[in-house]
Parts: structure tokens; sequence; C-alpha cells
């Protein structure tokens, strides 16, 4: 099923659900419409059960996104309205990260600004080997601001820092190293190795899979006791769950789990 309207394209087979930003002449920035139509893009996602896996990507072969379209930073409204404009950015990295299903950011190209926000904001990041990524804000007078809450959660202060100060961006395979993504492929094995990894998310257990992400991000930011006594109580949540009986159970009868989700 595929839906071409507006600036995020939506295709949803085998068992995922691609979101492409669709604006390449304006290097896939996002515009309030983008961000408006990701956010649509991801509920229905989750509303269809035969989605299993979210992909995230931009058209085209050179960027995958840009960051804000600075065309339409002086936003309508008023200053207030502008301002609440600007907040739906981090709804959506927000969003992406509660989305009850696994995300993969398919980066084909260069992964700026707020674009590299959402590669971050997703679980998983396959890059092309020519994409470059970077925070290069500072060289038109401003900063990484909502984005910057995410790289500190993904690299150490120094790099972070030096990253947010020069504006200089960095190569795909630099940023395998820093932990901003996790392969870095040649452009032609894009596609291959982000299906592998969609295949493998698919084949596991959705309900626990979503139990487990929600567990990560909410200990993330917690002191290690509380976060610890949180934790062992979402794992007994998770040993009750059918899927864990079921898990258990084909693994004792050498057999591959047939999962019911829940």
């Amino acid at each position: 099923m595929e839906a071409g309207e507006g600036v995020v394209r939506y295709q949803a087979q085998g068992g995922q659900a691609l979101l492409t930003i669709d604006r390449p002449k304006a290097r896939n920035a996002l515009s309030p419409e983008v961000l408006r139509e990701l956010m649509a893009a991801l509920d229905r996602a989750e509303a269809d059960a035969a989605v299993r896996v979210v992909v995230l990507t931009g058209a085209g072969e050179k960027v995958f996104c840009a960051g804000g379209d600075l065309g339409q930073m002086g936003g309508e409204g008023g200053f207030l309205a502008t301002h609440e404009g600007r907040r739906a950015y981090g709804r959506l990295l927000l969003r992406l990260q509660d989305v009850r299903k696994p995300t993969v950011a398919r980066v084909n190209g260069h992964a700026l600004a707020g674009g590299l926000g959402l590669v971050l904001a997703c679980d998983l990041a396959v890059a092309a080997e020519h994409a470059e990524l970077g925070t290069p804000e500072i060289d038109v007078g401003l900063f990484p601001m909502m984005m910057m809450a995410l790289l500190q959660r993904h690299v150490g202060r120094k790099r972070a820092l030096e990253m947010v100060l020069t504006g200089e961006r960095v190569p795909a395979r630099d940023a395998l190293a820093l932990g901003l993504l996790n392969r870095v492929v040649p452009a032609a094995g894009l596609d291959a190795v982000v299906e592998g990894l969609v295949e493998k998310l698919a084949g596991k257990s959705q309900a626990v899979l979503a139990l487990g992400r929600r567990a990560f991000f909410t200990a993330e930011d917690m002191p290690l006791p509380a976060a610890l006594e949180f934790l062992s109580s979402q794992l007994s949540l998770n040993v009750l769950a059918e899927d864990a009986a079921e898990g258990i159970t084909a693994f004792m009868e050498k057999r591959p789990p047939k999962w019911k989700d829940r």
C-alpha cells in the first residue's frame, strides 16, 4: 500500500512501513508540513497490525534530510505561535521513540542538523558510505538546540561539543565509530542491509519489543538504583507475557517460536 500525496510518502509492504521525506529540491528539509505528515505516518504505521517495523528515509540519493527549512524560520501568527510550531520537532523526536514498533533510519545521504536528530531518534541507523552527518547550524548563526539532547545521549561531551561548536561534518565511517550509526555500507548495498535488519526485527515478538523499548528509554535517564528497581518490575511483566512462555518452551523443544504478539 502506497500513498504519494503530500511531502511524506508512505509505503507498507513486507511487514514494514517505509516513510520517505519527499522534498528533494529542498534537500528534504523539515517544513511544518513534513513534521505533520511524519507524525500522521507514524500513527498510521502503529495502527496497522501488518506493519512490524518503521523505516525512515529521504528521497533521492544525496540527502537524507538537511534539517529545518530556513526559508520558513519566520513562521506566521506571531512569536508564540511560531515557538509552538518549533516544538513540533521535539514532539516528533519523542514520537519516534514512543511508537510501539522498532524504527530504522535508512540514511541514503547527508543527515544534517534536525535531520541528524531524526537519525538519532530512530532505534537503528544504516548509512550509505558517502553520507555525512553534522550540526552546521552555527554557520548560519543558530545552535542545534533540540537535537542536541539526543546527541548528548549518543557521544561523549568533547565530541558532542566539537560537532555543535565547529559545525564540521563527520563522514559516515567516523560517525559509525562515534556511535551515531549501526552500519555503513556502499550505496548499492544500502537496501539489502536495511531489509536484513527489518527481517530480523519483524521476526521478534512485537509485544516484547514494545515493552522492552519503552523500558529502555524510560530507564535511560534514571539514576542507577531507580533504573534497576524499575527494570525489575518490567522483567516481572515480561515473564508474564504469553510470548515469553512460548519463547522458553520453543527453546526447550529446539524449535522456532510461534509468536502471538501478546
